[in-house]
């Protein structure tokens, strides 16, 4: 296990790609915690699930998912959002916020279109597949991490270090998805 943890860790700092300097209390945070789930069972097994049901999507049928994501959005009536943040796996990313004593404000996981499968809230759209998020995880392979840049987020209203996992299926090898974990700033200064 300790060997395995070391091997996860050497691919992981060998492939981050950075677009902020990231505090050492947010680094030791990311391997110290977040590296023991973002690759859960849950979470693969709910991308598998959802990469079946949206393989075929052209990028016409993705757009088309946002901008009703994004029409539902502060509405009475919003199945798609509800579809995601009603998800079981939902529950278990709002679980790992909740007892992350306040330095992780979102998670959300996606599938390989880039579209999510599951959120701790609501994401101010549903394909991120055109962000740098899903680019510099998914697209660049297995134990790919990205950091992006401190910012204040319009979903949590806070200011927030994103950084974010390509997630690889244990039995495949294969990146299936990627993960989000939205870092409260103030927590690692």
């Amino acid at each position: 296990m300790f060997r395995s943890t070391l091997l996860a860790l050497g691919v992981l700092t060998s492939s981050m790609a950075q677009a902020a300097e990231v505090p050492p209390a947010m680094s030791q945070y990311i391997y110290d915690d977040l590296m023991k789930w973002v690759n859960d069972a849950q979470i693969v097994q709910a991308i598998n699930a959802q990469n079946n049901l949206t393989d075929g999507l052209t990028e016409a049928d993705i757009i088309a998912r946002d901008e009703i994501w994004r029409a539902q959005l502060g509405a009475d009536h919003s199945p798609l959002i509800n579809e995601v943040v009603n998800a079981p796996l939902s529950t278990f990313l709002r679980d790992h916020m909740g007892n992350s004593a306040g330095r992780i404000t979102e998670v959300f996981v996606m599938d390989h279109q880039g579209l999510n499968v599951a959120s701790s809230g609501i994401t101010s759209d549903y394909w991120q597949g055109d962000e740098a998020k899903f680019k510099q995880t998914y697209a660049k392979g297995a134990g790919s991490v990205f950091v992006d840049e401190i910012d204040l987020d319009e979903s949590t209203q806070t200011y927030q270090g994103q950084v974010s996992f390509a997630v690889t299926d244990p039995q495949t090898g294969v990146v299936i998805g990627a993960i989000t974990v939205g870092l409260n700033a103030s927590t690692f200064f």
